[in-house]
């Protein structure tokens, strides 16, 4: 198998065409060999136009298929994924599956995987992501030079998930942890706000680190992936300042801590010997994390994510690697989601009106309408 493509079916034609792009962009590390879907027209449209097989059970591919990428909701999400991708490892393909997956369901893939000498990697994704990458990266940095003071965190329950695997790598694990109850609604508050509140808040303690968590409980079921308020937002405090990522695809900020020093009556300097360090930003953003636009998302942010979630499956399918051993982070961080989750309680469904797109411009008023 070395040096030639490993033969690959993708299942399920929603986010899994992100991974068909991400496939096509690593024509020297797999070929792809067909869709493996339900069987519906808009899934035969789609297999004839990339001119490959469709298929509509694990048992009708052919024993040259190498590897599938199951791309279709687990038993977390009322799908049958788990169930799949289990099929899959059964013929021993080798199996990427997209995340979330029940912490039972994940350990016994991994089990199943280790038997047979199969490859199983659970995918997150977002820890891809280039602004997230950046974002580990500086946390990495950080975590060597001291422990961390304090964490933030904000997220929508569709990708609390992500958000808590995010959180594990930039901690260096997620143990030890402790989730506290959500923080009751005032009553007083709560009878002046004019709308509901659309978060709910837990103390936790991660890694040891004290954690805030806000998320926002609520779910369009017919269309949970636009209605979230915002995707992942991270805040990480030590004592050289805070490392913040604004959003899911950037900017990842630093904010190195306030220093003024103090003349001999008490008074805080800004000039003189000993303040060079005031000429520099308040808040900085790292390199290579500025926002892009969504359609850039789309086209560039999330394929190129894939890409390297899946060189990395590949490259342990070509070295044989141990799944279970490697997995042991990914059972961690279910975990944890089935204890947040847990905490949480079942999401509250909204059906809100769809958002209507406003720029930055609009929210800059010019000085002369300002000063008629």
């Amino acid at each position: 198998m070395n040096g030639t493509p490993l033969r690959v079916v993708v299942c399920g034609t929603g986010f899994g065409r992100f991974y068909v792009r991400a496939l096509q962009n690593m024509p020297d590390t797999f070929r792809l060999s067909g869709l493996l879907t339900r069987g519906g027209e808009y899934s035969r449209r789609y297999a004839r136009d990339l001119g490959v097989p469709l298929y509509t059970g694990p048992e009708q591919l052919p024993e040259s298929i190498d590897a599938a990428c199951v791309v279709v909701g687990s038993a977390v999400s009322g799908g049958a994924g788990g169930e799949l991708a289990r099929a899959l490892l059964e013929r021993g393909v080798h199996v990427i599956q997209e995340h979330p997956v029940h912490h039972d369901e994940l350990a016994g893939a991994l089990r199943l995987a280790r038997r047979i000498g199969a490859v199983y990697h659970l995918d997150p994704f977002y820890r891809h992501v280039e602004p997230v990458r950046r974002f580990l990266a500086a946390a990495a940095v950080l975590r060597e030079r001291g422990p961390f003071l304090f964490i933030d965190a904000t997220s929508a329950i569709q990708v609390l998930y992500p958000l808590l695997d995010i959180l594990a790598r930039a901690l260096g694990g997620p143990r030890p942890w402790a989730i506290g109850r959500p923080s009751p609604e005032d009553p007083e508050v709560r009878a002046l706000a004019a709308r509901a509140q659309p978060y709910r808040v837990l103390q936790a303690t991660m890694a040891g680190v004290p954690l805030t968590l806000r998320v926002q409980n609520q779910m369009d079921p017919s269309d949970g992936d636009n209605h979230a308020l915002l995707w992942h937002r991270l805040a990480l405090g030590t004592e050289d300042g805070v490392l913040t990522l604004a959003d899911t695809h950037g900017p990842v900020l630093w904010h190195p801590r306030l220093y003024a020093p103090r003349d001999e009556h008490g008074r805080l300097r800004s000039t003189g010997p000993g303040t060079e360090h005031l000429d520099r930003p308040a808040t900085s953003p790292l390199a290579g994390t500025e926002a892009p636009t969504h359609r850039e998302v789309f086209d560039r942010l999330w394929p190129q994510a894939l890409e390297r979630a899946l060189a990395d499956f590949a490259a342990d399918v070509r070295a044989g690697t141990d799944p279970l051993a490697r997995g042991q982070l990914d059972l961690g961080v279910c975990r944890l989601w089935h204890d947040v989750t847990t905490r949480l309680g079942r999401p509250e469904i909204i059906r809100p009106d769809p958002p209507r797109p406003l720029t930055a411009d609009a929210l800059v008023r010019l000085e002369s309408e300002e000063n008629p």
